[in-house]
């Protein structure tokens, strides 16, 4: 009697209480055996109060997150306010995230796969970043000529309208490498795991996400100089990609013994160009300089290591009279001398 009593007292207060008994997670622990079996109805008004706080919880974790970035480096320029992906971070952050989950998970379900081809795909996919990239050497190179850029160091606010032009240019810069993302996903599905080094996986997803910064915070000036070089690199790089995938092409890509080499003279440039400012400053951010130096550094050093770990093997695959293994040039990394474009393996580069 006393339970039933007590029984009876509590559902009197639930029911004075009106709303809260729809709140979706008092109406979960009510039932903890279960009267009828099965998972409670859930109202409309339920599925829409989920959704709405998990919304509201997204937004003040976007809220938090970029307020702690505007501590960190202070007022965000104006001029790029509300272009696409840059007034928040989490995009930029939870396609990182992505993309290192699809290489984990990719490797995973591939692993008993056979590997694809994907040849057509690959001479689009090289000929389109081929062409982007050529479309932002010559925007950068015409913006900075037509704004008067002082090529030793140049501020965010002297050149007007070519700042704006620099800046367009640079967010398609920024929004490149989450395409060139696909580098990797390529590399999983044709099961070349080798290529999916340490240099590679870092180079990608910092250069994505310290974009992002740059955009915010200078998306012009001094920022131009290293996506220009970049973009001539790109041209060589992608061009030679695509062309390795066709076979009669092969006897006329004879830049690609060139291609770390430039990489790292473009890494030197653009490290010698941003201490420049440092040395005789304009009014760009000091700390942008170091950190950029910095960071450069960082990929001087992991290319370097490549290079040699690389070269350093050269004389005895000279040696060896019959072709091993074909093995691909991933990223304008030469791996080995010897390349195999889709699985087709070629004679060694002379």
């Amino acid at each position: 009697m006393r339970k039933l009593r007590q029984k009876k007292t509590v559902q009197r207060e639930l029911r004075a209480a009106g709303p809260v008994v729809e709140r979706p997670w008092l109406r979960i622990s009510a039932r903890p055996g279960g009267g009828g079996g099965g998972a409670p109805e859930t109202s409309s008004f339920e599925e829409g109060y989920r959704s709405q706080s998990g919304k509201e919880q997204l937004i003040a974790f976007d809220n938090e997150v970029n307020a702690f970035l505007d501590n960190m480096f202070g007022p965000r320029d104006a001029r790029v306010r509300g272009w696409l992906m840059l007034d928040s971070y989490l995009p930029t952050f939870f396609l990182t995230v992505i993309y290192l989950l699809s290489i984990w998970l990719g490797n995973k379900y591939m692993k008993n796969r056979p590997a694809l081809s994907l040849r057509g795909i690959l001479i689009f996919y090289n000929l389109g970043i081929t062409l982007l990239s050529l479309y932002m050497l010559v925007e950068l190179v015409l913006a900075t000529w037509e704004g008067g850029y002082n090529l030793q160091c140049q501020n965010l606010v002297s050149a007007g309208e070519a700042d704006i032009r620099v800046a367009r240019v640079l967010w398609w810069y920024y929004f490149s490498k989450l395409i060139e993302f696909m580098d990797t996903i390529f590399f999983v599905l044709r099961k070349k795991t080798s290529q999916i080094t340490f240099l590679h996986v870092y180079h990608h997803t910092s250069m994505f996400n310290i974009w992002w910064c740059v955009l915010n915070w200078i998306p012009c000036g001094q920022s131009f100089f290293g996506p220009t070089l970049n973009s001539f690199i790109h041209i060589l790089m992608y061009s030679y990609y695509g062309l390795s995938v066709i076979p009669s092409m092969h006897k006329y890509l004879w830049w690609k013994k060139y291609l770390t080499q430039a990489q790292l003279i473009q890494f030197v440039l653009t490290i010698s160009h941003t201490l420049s400012a440092v040395v005789i400053p304009c009014g760009f951010p000091f700390g942008c300089l170091i950190f950029q130096s910095s960071y450069m550094l960082t990929l001087v050093i992991l290319f370097l290591n490549f290079y040699v770990q690389t070269y350093r093997k050269k004389p005895l695959r000279q040696d060896t009279k019959e072709n091993p293994t074909g093995k691909e040039i991933t990223n304008g990394f030469p791996k080995v001398h010897f390349i195999a474009t889709n699985g087709i393996g070629n004679k060694k580069a002379q």
